[in-house]
C-alpha cells in the first residue's frame, strides 16, 4: 500500500506528517485500540489505497475518501464517511454510540475486526461506483 502524507495537524495542533506520526503521539490505550483498527483497515484495502492526514485525522483513501479514525480524551472514533453505510450497518452497530459520520467506541476496546472489514469494503464498493459515473 502508497503511504501519501499531509500537513495537517492533530488536536494539539502539532503538525503531524503521516499515521505513524500521528498514531506516536497517541497515549495508551487508545494507541494500541487504533493501532489494531488500522491494521483491520489495511488489510481490507486495495494495495493501491493511501493513508494520508485529512482534516487532522488518518484516513483511507481509494478513489476518494474511505475511512478514517481519531482518539479523543474520552473515546475513539471510526469514520466511515458515509451516512449511508451506518444506516445500512444498523443492527452490527447496536450498543455502539454513533451520530451521523462517526463510530464512536472506548479508548481499551477496539470495534470488531469483521465489523470494520464489512464496513470499509462497503465504502470501497460505494466510491468504484461512484467512479463508474
Amino acid at each position: 500500500m502508497k503511504k501519501a502524507n499531509s500537513g495537517s495537524a492533530t488536536k494539539r495542533n502539532v503538525a503531524r506528517k503521516n499515521t505513524d506520526e500521528y498514531l506516536a503521539a497517541v497515549p495508551e490505550p487508545a494507541r494500541s485500540t487504533l493501532t489494531r483498527i488500522r491494521a483491520v483497515i489495511r488489510s481490507a484495502v486495495p494495495p493501491e489505497a493511501t493513508e494520508v492526514i485529512s482534516y487532522r485525522i488518518p484516513t483511507f483513501r481509494y478513489k476518494g475518501p474511505l475511512v478514517g479514525f481519531a482518539a479523543f480524551p474520552n473515546h475513539c472514533s471510526f469514520f466511515p464517511m458515509s451516512s449511508s453505510v451506518l444506516e445500512r450497518f444498523e443492527n452490527d452497530l447496536q450498543g455502539l454510540e454513533t451520530s451521523k459520520g462517526t463510530i464512536r467506541f472506548p479508548v481499551d476496546k477496539p470495534l470488531s475486526a469483521a465489523l470494520v472489514k464489512k464496513v470499509v469494503k462497503a465504502r470501497i464498493a460505494q466510491n468504484e461506483l461512484k467512479k463508474q459515473r
